[in-house]
């Protein structure tokens, strides 16, 4: 198994790139939406909030490849990018005043107690299904830096963006493999949306059965570009067709969520099916109510496995607790930490993304390295 290897930092313009589709996310709160008058907006985006996070809290030089419409939602969607600091590579569409092409709409409420959070989509003519191969200059974007070094260390993308369009699934190898050839990391997120795979498989007149096994196939053709994968056992079976437990009995006992086994049990199939791999993360969630969750994480790296401590969450807005792990472990290791450091970086940082509104971070370095390292919610004076 080759090992991984990270560029350094001197001579680099970005410390990691995304590619993905950017969306606006209505948050009503604790209402629902029958009920529901006033909504949060938040700028958001599963890739992108990687960058987003990456820059706001940990300080690092990131980018995002997407597409824009040019109409008041797209400019309110710029102003955020740029408040977060990343830079962007944007693939820009006119819209025809009437029917588009949109920036989507993800509709996201809270929920509170026994009452789980409601998620549903607008992504109807969504600009990000119309990027495609060759809509970036990554020759371009991915060119030596300073000294020869790679100009971008890290690339990174994910399941839903490879869902929205026959093309978008193209255009993310298309640029994995300009990041590979360039000398960069490549990470993915399977982040498996059934919902979202079987709309795309009924618009070319396929069944659910169907959606699923060309899901599973264009993530695999994906995968095998990758050296750094994000995704829970379900992910890996149901994304990439991997066989493992039955998944409808997982959860029969109270600590099973919690239980690293079955994910670790999994990575004899990725490595046989995918030796390009060379690290596999996700987080360990066991949801007691909407407001109360145990939260671990686990990390397997070249081989060896490493666990998160278990924390007890009181969750104020779940949404974006994933893409806080993933960026807190990306930075660990762009950092040169130890795997169990960036583990635990990632694992408090997604933890403490929980604590406040909306999908991207709030939180400083400081308060994620002292929650990593075992620190209490007791006032700061």
């Amino acid at each position: 198994m080759a090992s991984l290897s990270i560029p350094a930092a001197a001579g680099a313009t970005h410390d990691l790139l995304a590619l993905g589709a950017l969306v606006t996310r209505l948050d009503p709160g604790i209402i629902p939406f029958t009920e529901a008058s006033a909504y949060t907006l938040h700028v958001s985006g599963g890739e992108y909030n990687v960058a987003s996070n990456l820059s706001t809290c940990f300080g690092l030089r990131t980018a995002i490849a997407s597409a824009m419409v040019d109409y008041p939602l797209g400019k309110r969607i710029e102003y955020a990018v740029q408040k977060a600091g990343v830079s962007p590579y944007f693939q820009r569409f006119a819209f025809d005043g009437v029917r588009g092409p949109n920036m989507a709409i993800v509709w996201s409420d809270r929920g509170q107690g026994v009452r789980a959070p409601v998620v549903f989509y607008n992504r109807a003519n969504e600009a990000a299904g119309r990027l495609k191969p060759g809509s970036f200059d990554w020759n371009s974007i991915f060119a030596s830096g300073t000294n020869g070094a790679p100009r971008v260390r890290w690339f990174h993308s994910g399941g839903i963006f490879s869902a929205l369009s026959p093309t978008t699934p193209e255009l993310v190898i298309e640029a994995m493999e300009a990041a590979k050839k360039a000398g960069a990391v490549v990470s993915f997120d399977l982040n498996y949306r059934a919902k979202l795979w079987a709309v795309a498989a009924a618009e070319q007149g396929l069944t659910s059965e169907q959606a699923s096994e060309g899901a599973a196939k264009t993530l695999r053709k994906i995968v095998r570009h990758v050296d750094i994968l994000v995704g829970n056992e379900e992910d890996l079976q149901k994304g990439l067709g991997l066989k493992g437990p039955e998944l409808e009995y997982r959860g029969a006992q109270a600590a099973s969520k919690l239980d690293p086994g079955t994910f670790l049990g999994m990575m004899e199939s990725v490595v046989k099916d995918f030796p390009n791999i060379k690290a596999v993360a996700t987080t360990l969630r066991d949801v007691h109510s909407t407001n109360r969750h145990s939260w671990s994480a686990v990390l397997w790296l070249e081989g060896k496995s490493y666990v998160a401590p278990t924390s007890e969450l009181d969750i104020y807005d779940r949404v974006g607790g994933g893409d806080g792990f993933a960026a807190g472990l990306f930075y660990g290791l762009l950092s040169g930490k130890s795997p169990e450091e960036a583990l635990k970086l990632g694992w408090a940082h997604g933890a403490l993304i929980t604590t406040t509104p909306g999908d991207t971070s709030m939180v400083s370095l400081d308060q994620v390295e002292a929650f990593a390292q075992g620190g209490s919610a007791r006032i700061q004076r």
